[in-house]
C-alpha cells in the first residue's frame, strides 16, 4: 500500500476510527521509537558466527532434508502413541 493509498484509507474512516488509528500509531512510536524510513536494516554477517559449520562433519547432516524429515517422523510417531 502506498502512502497516498494509506492516507486515503485513513481519511475515509469515521472520526472515532481515525482517533483510534492515531492512538495506535502513538503507542507504536512509544514502543519502537522513531525510525528513519529510508534506513536499510544492516545484514548480519553470519559467516563470522561461531555456530556456522558446527555440524559440517556429521554424516547425517550431508542430506539435511532427509534428517529433518526422519526426525519429524520419529517425534510425531512418539507423540501420537
Amino acid at each position: 500500500m502506498t502512502h497516498e493509498e494509506l492516507l486515503r484509507e485513513f481519511a475515509s474512516l469515521p472520526p472515532e476510527a481515525q482517533r483510534r488509528v492515531s492512538d495506535y500509531i502513538n503507542f507504536l512510536r512509544e514502543r519502537y521509537g522513531r525510525s528513519d524510513a529510508t534506513e536499510e536494516p544492516k545484514a548480519a554477517d553470519l559467516t563470522q558466527e561461531c555456530f556456522v559449520g558446527m555440524w559440517q562433519d556429521r554424516a547425517e547432516m550431508q542430506d539435511s532434508s532427509t534428517w529433518v524429515r526422519d526426525s519429524r517422523e520419529r517425534e510425531w510417531v512418539k507423540q501420537g502413541g
